[in-house]
């Protein structure tokens, strides 16, 4: 998901880098306004996420605030693809044990204590970055520009060593779903 993720990054902000910044600040009704404001909040949740998940540094901005995140498209795009290198990485780390332990984190958004497992919680974080793209998608269709296509089965996407995308999405989670129901042998457990 993690590869899937960054291409599909790479798409939205290759689209949006085609549009003029007025166009990208433009207010669209969208929840976080504009498309520079949706990708800025983007981004802001993924750096939340992955303080929880990885240690990376808190930001100072809070929710609300979060499509006020990066002022300038060039760094926020930087910003972006950095990220997207962090969580690759970071994927390729993560274990079965580590996703079946619950998180316990302090939300400032609803104000309280959460505890949910860690699976749960990366399958919203990639959720997270869906929604929003979709969103972003659709207020760049509207300006006019055209991304390239974002639909999992129609994009022949490699992995470095030539392995399809789509196939190790689909041998992952077919481990995932021995895995719920107690089946030993992911990830040599």
């Amino acid at each position: 998901m993690a590869a899937y993720n960054a291409e599909m990054n790479r798409r939205i902000y290759a689209a949006a880098s085609r549009l003029t910044d007025a166009a990208r600040r433009l207010p669209c009704g969208a929840f976080w306004g504009s498309i520079h404001g949706t990708l800025c909040h983007l981004l802001w949740g993924d750096q939340m996420w992955m303080a929880r998940f990885d240690g990376w540094p808190k930001r100072a901005v809070r929710q609300r605030e979060s499509s006020m995140l990066i002022a300038e498209f060039k760094e926020l795009s930087r910003a972006r693809t950095d990220a997207d290198a962090k969580i690759s990485s970071w994927a390729e780390r993560v274990t079965a044990p580590w996703l079946a332990e619950d998180l316990v984190w302090f939300s400032v958004s609803v104000n309280k204590e959460m505890r949910q497992q860690r699976s749960l919680l990366v399958m919203h974080f990639y959720n997270h970055q869906t929604h929003h793209r979709g969103q972003a998608h659709a207020m760049i269709t509207a300006a006019g520009e055209q991304t390239e296509d974002t639909d999992l089965p129609f994009c022949d996407l490699k992995f470095t060593d030539g392995t399809r995308i789509a196939q190790r999405i689909a041998e992952k989670a077919s481990k995932c779903r021995l895995l719920a129901r107690g089946h030993r042998g992911f990830d040599g457990q």
